[in-house]
């Protein structure tokens, strides 16, 4: 391995690829899983835009259903 691989700091990557805020994966996961039930791995399994646009369908769900619409 390439030696400015291996000292490379541990909050950046290779290609400037970031990580997702693992609390905002929980509260993503845990939106979806109240409202449709769905296992973890399901939810998991969906790529980040996939899941965004799902948590986005439930929020637009919950407005018009307070709006009574």
């Amino acid at each position: 391995m390439r030696a400015h691989l291996r000292r490379r700091s541990r909050g950046w990557a290779p290609g400037g690829i970031l990580t997702y805020a693992a609390t905002r994966l929980h509260e993503e996961v845990a939106y979806v899983a109240y409202h449709f039930h769905w296992s973890l791995d399901d939810i998991l399994d969906l790529d980040h835009h996939m899941r965004l646009r799902y948590v986005d369908e439930i929020a637009r769900i919950n407005r018009q259903r307070s709006e009574g619409r």
